[in-house]
């Protein structure tokens, strides 16, 4: 008797601030990698899919992205910059008295 089967995974990859497409609120983004594995007796061997996507926190709209749409995001999240693959980064203004 063999058991095999598949399992996911999601990493969360990074959190950027962005103004959604959807909604057109300034919010925080985050930015996840679902991998689904497969598994032969409930151990996980190798990867059969891997997806990437962006949710709006705020109304929790989804929007699937591409491997190298991802890594650029990250990329610019680790520095410290805003992305534009899902909306426009957030604009701050100089503080005016």
């Amino acid at each position: 008797m063999i058991i095999f089967g598949t399992k996911g995974y999601l990493y969360q990859l990074a959190i950027l601030t962005l103004v959604c497409g959807r909604c057109g609120n300034p919010s925080a983004h985050t930015l996840r990698k679902r991998v689904t594995k497969f598994t032969l007796f409930f151990v996980p061997l190798f990867p059969i899919s891997t997806k990437y996507a962006m949710q709006c926190t705020f109304c929790g709209a989804e929007q699937k992205l591409v491997k190298e749409q991802a890594e650029q995001l990250q990329a610019q999240a680790a520095g410290g910059q805003g992305g534009q693959a899902y909306g426009q980064p957030q604009q701050q203004q100089p503080y005016q008295s």
